[in-house]
């Protein structure tokens, strides 16, 4: 076994033993594997995965970087609870946030 392949196997066992060790309620899906869900059936089994194990776990998914309305039907009907990314909001200033929150919830 090369040492890649070993480290890579040692990094993903490590990081996911933490998440019977933490407190959390939430489980959140990189950019990099959402920006990626139509271009690669790998990203959509990581996705499908995530989703499945935080559910299990009791915990809601929240996917990063959701940049259009495709991306985020096809998170939906995969289960994925929440999303953030271009396709909800910009990033916007402290002061911008009651009046887009105002906005957003007569949508």
């Amino acid at each position: 076994m090369r040492f890649r392949e070993l480290f890579t196997r040692i990094r993903y066992y490590s990081s996911l033993s933490y998440l019977k060790s933490f407190p959390v309620d939430y489980l959140k899906i990189d950019r990099s594997i959402v920006a990626g869900l139509d271009k690669d059936s790998r990203n959509r089994a990581i996705v499908l995965a995530t989703i499945t194990m935080g559910h299990a776990m009791d915990l809601q998914i929240v996917a990063e970087g959701v940049e259009t309305a495709g991306e985020f039907a096809k998170l939906r009907a995969l289960g994925c609870d929440f999303g953030q990314g271009y396709y909800f909001a910009h990033p916007l200033p402290v002061q911008a946030i009651p009046s887009f929150l105002d906005q957003s919830s007569t949508r």
